[in-house]
């Protein structure tokens, strides 16, 4: 009943709320980026489709550069996808300080100072994650999720959520860093159609496919391992009939005995639970952190 009541207000929100004005963003010029840059040698991040730099402004900000390539040579799709992004606010959403449309396109982010989370769960030179930490990067992107469903207008989905695409703050804030623009190369964040039909479809995908990767990603932070190339190992696991008898065995080494028994079978019923979600039709972001919540006992603190 409890969860039926929150979903409902959670429509009538949506519903009723107003698109809000984006965020003040910074215009930038290729030469300011260039230079912030170090004439683009500041590498972070390199592919077919994106690169990724550090930069230093003079204003003494320090944030990642990313270039965007997309299909269409066209400015005005640009900037409007530009200012969908900058209407997202979410304390575990990295944020867009600005971007350029100079002879390349250029978004700015914030700076995320200890990296992603798969460097914290495979480099052995960081200092391992506790286990209250991990609870709460769990409960940190669920809700993020959840902000990006619900309270986005319009909705997005099929977001790109990964132990790689996860960044953490000074503070071990875990934020997601990979909401691309709906225009771009590459099979990341879309917005919903205008066809009512469509609109359902993609909801119902989307909804599944960000769920189930959420699923993997806490798997991750339970075991350590990696769940790149679609994650078939964990996700074999997790669905073996006999899994709670190997559990002592995947549980990450970095951990040692620094958990709660209880604390782990919740999160291992909600990441069971996330993976199932490809092939059930009624499970919603709202439903896993009411179950985080009360069930595994996580706060948002």
């Amino acid at each position: 009943m409890i969860l039926k009541i929150r979903l409902l207000l959670l429509a009538l929100f949506h519903l009723r709320s107003k698109p809000s004005l984006p965020a003040l963003l910074k215009r930038y010029s290729y030469k300011d980026i260039r230079k912030a840059t170090d004439g683009f040698r500041r590498v972070i991040d390199s592919s077919s489709q994106e690169a990724s730099y550090r930069a230093k402004f003079p204003n003494g900000r320090v944030g990642i550069v990313r270039e965007v390539k997309l299909l269409e040579e066209d400015d005005h799709s640009f900037l409007k996808e530009v200012r969908l992004l900058g209407r997202l606010h979410h304390r575990h959403i990295v944020a867009l300080y600005g971007f350029s449309t100079g002879p390349k396109r250029f978004l700015v982010f914030e700076n995320m100072e200890r990296g992603s989370l798969k460097e914290h769960l495979s480099d052995p030179l960081k200092t391992p994650l506790n286990w209250r930490t991990r609870l709460k990067i769990a409960i940190g992107i669920a809700a993020a999720v959840e902000y990006l469903h619900f309270f986005c207008d319009p909705p997005v989905y099929h977001v790109s959520i990964s132990s790689s695409t996860i960044m953490l703050d000074e503070n071990l804030i875990p934020k997601i860093s990979d909401i691309s623009l709906s225009g771009s190369a590459g099979n990341h964040a879309t917005t919903l159609p205008t066809s009512s039909r469509c609109l359902k479809e993609c909801r119902e995908q989307g909804c599944k496919n960000i769920i189930f990767q959420l699923g993997l990603v806490i798997l991750e932070l339970i075991t350590g391992q990696s769940s790149d190339k679609g994650g078939v190992d964990l996700v074999q696991w997790v669905q073996e009939p006999r899994f709670p008898r190997s559990i002592h065995k995947m549980i990450d080494p970095d951990l040692g005995n620094n958990y709660d028994p209880r604390e782990l079978n919740g999160l291992l019923n909600v990441a069971r639970l996330c993976i199932r979600s490809i092939d059930m039709t009624r499970v919603y972001t709202p439903q896993i952190l009411w179950y985080l919540q009360k069930k595994v006992g996580i706060t948002r603190k």
